[in-house]
């Protein structure tokens, strides 16, 4: 996990990307690519899932995982394609320990102090906070990390670049996930030079962050 957070506090931003189709996870990789931000998380919302995170991972430009994990297969079926990370909605045992066995970083969901002990104590120390602005936002973020000084928070659900600042400004966020930057219109109609634009957007935005921020 330290090695993938390395990559991921430079950028500050994790793209969250559903894709219908191989092709179209290619062209979306590629819209971030030219926009800044080499990362991207492919949820597992589509039958396509496995076969656009292998697309992404062939580019060889791109830092792949796979989102929206919630059974150990899904963990198999992603790692096998070239996901380098995992992102699960919430905390479970079975997801977690599929992805110690694989030797993939793990972030699981977690928005109580409960859920984040549970976390602790199947070793991982980065989680997910989701739903973040439906579970209190950022001021509820920033109150949770007081009693969990040794855990890092990647907050995703609700972003965009209105409140972008609130999340990034808290020490204990190594980054943020979400997918203003690509909005349906676009994806639906191919129109990626606006998602090279939205993506370019948001990465100055993100880097307006105080360097105090950054751990």
């Amino acid at each position: 996990m330290n090695q993938i957070l390395s990559l991921l506090r430079p950028l500050r931003l994790v793209p969250i990307v559903t894709a219908e189709s191989a092709t179209e996870a290619h062209a979306l990789a590629g819209a971030l690519v030219a926009g800044g931000l080499p990362v991207a998380e492919i949820t597992f919302r589509t039958p396509a899932a496995a076969d656009a995170v292998a697309a992404v991972a062939s580019r060889g430009d791109t830092l792949v995982g796979a989102g929206t994990i919630v059974r150990a297969d899904q963990v198999d079926a992603a790692v096998d394609a070239g996901a380098r990370f995992i992102v699960s909605p919430g905390t479970s045992r079975a997801v977690v320990e599929r992805c110690h066995e694989r030797g993939v970083p793990v972030l699981p969901g977690a928005v109580t102090a409960t859920e984040v002990q549970t976390a602790l104590e199947l070793g991982v120390t980065t989680v997910k906070f989701f739903p973040a602005e439906a579970s209190g936002g950022a001021a509820a973020l920033r109150a949770l990390t007081a009693p969990f000084g040794e855990v890092t928070f990647v907050p995703t659900g609700g972003i965009s670049p209105a409140n972008l600042r609130d999340y990034l400004d808290i020490p204990a966020v190594a980054a943020v996930g979400g997918s203003w930057m690509l909005p349906a219109t676009a994806v639906r109609t191919g129109d990626w030079n606006e998602v090279t634009r939205l993506t370019a957007e948001a990465v100055t935005l993100a880097r307006r962050t105080p360097a105090s921020a950054l751990r």
